[in-house]
């Protein structure tokens, strides 16, 4: 087994409201291993994006320990970059500007121009947008946007990529090639990555294993299933595939049978 990348130890979350305090996450327990990819999911208002919030430092735990490398996780950092649903380009930039921008954020201090430049240019290629590195955001489609995003990202070089329901904007057709896009480019560089996601066909596909989320308020961890399906994974071979079906049938099961249940 890789080593724990991040660990979540009795985490809660409670938030100051007008009609008094709301729970939004109870005692969440979670290891995440190194190269690892999870995907959370569940209902609306079940606090998965606020779990994700939590592991990228930019809110922070009411009670519980959040460690990343076995470090406190006390604000964001450049070893855990986001991705959200929103691309959240900056529209006067060019691609190339809008993915330089982090890049000199994170490097400028050791390392020159030139270099810069080249990170650049390699984490748009990653993402298939060499081509277009001279747009602006205005000028390039939703599903170019969201690889710009993924490229911003990756610039960083980050141990961890966090996505807020990246493709959730998206038609099926770009959203499927962005999630093939995806495997190939977690395969290439072994990052470990964090996704929320609605869509149980998504979170089968992507994760090696996928944690499902008990309904809000007070939300936390119902079952985590792990998906044994061998990598590459191609998504026509895993139409035909039982294990494929097995996998979505209970996290459905979970969503659709245990917590309608429960809310009953």
């Amino acid at each position: 087994m890789s080593k724990k990348i991040v660990q979540i130890e009795n985490v809660g979350q409670t938030f100051a409201t007008k009609k008094g305090k709301f729970t939004a996450l109870r005692d969440i327990n979670l290891d995440i291993h190194e190269g690892e990819s999870v995907s959370l999911i569940g209902h609306s208002g079940c606090g998965k994006s606020t779990l994700l919030n939590l592991i990228a430092g930019l809110t922070l735990p009411s009670s519980g320990v959040m460690l990343c490398d076995g470090r406190e996780i006390a604000g964001p950092g450049p070893e855990r970059a986001v991705v959200f649903q929103n691309h959240s380009l900056l529209p006067w930039l060019t691609c190339f500007d809008n993915v330089y921008l982090a890049v000199e954020r994170v490097f400028s201090a050791k390392e020159g121009k030139a270099k810069l430049k080249a990170r650049t240019r390699e984490a748009l290629a990653l993402v298939g947008l060499s081509h277009a590195e001279s747009k602006y955001p205005h000028e390039i489609s939703g599903g170019m946007k969201q690889r710009v995003g993924i490229a911003r990202a990756l610039s960083m070089q980050p141990r961890i990529l966090l996505m807020d329901e990246p493709f959730g904007a998206l038609d099926a057709l770009t959203r499927a090639n962005l999630q093939d896009e995806l495997m190939k480019i977690l395969a290439a560089t072994r990052a470990t990555m964090v996704m929320v996601t609605h869509d149980v066909d998504e979170a089968v596909l992507l994760s090696d294993r996928v944690v499902m989320l008990t309904n809000g308020p007070a939300a936390t961890i119902g079952e985590v299933l792990e998906v044994k399906l061998a990598r590459p994974r191609d998504r026509l071979a895993l139409a035909h595939e039982p294990m494929f079906g097995d996998c979505r049938a209970a996290i459905m099961e979970f969503l659709y049978q245990k917590q309608l249940r429960v809310a009953a």
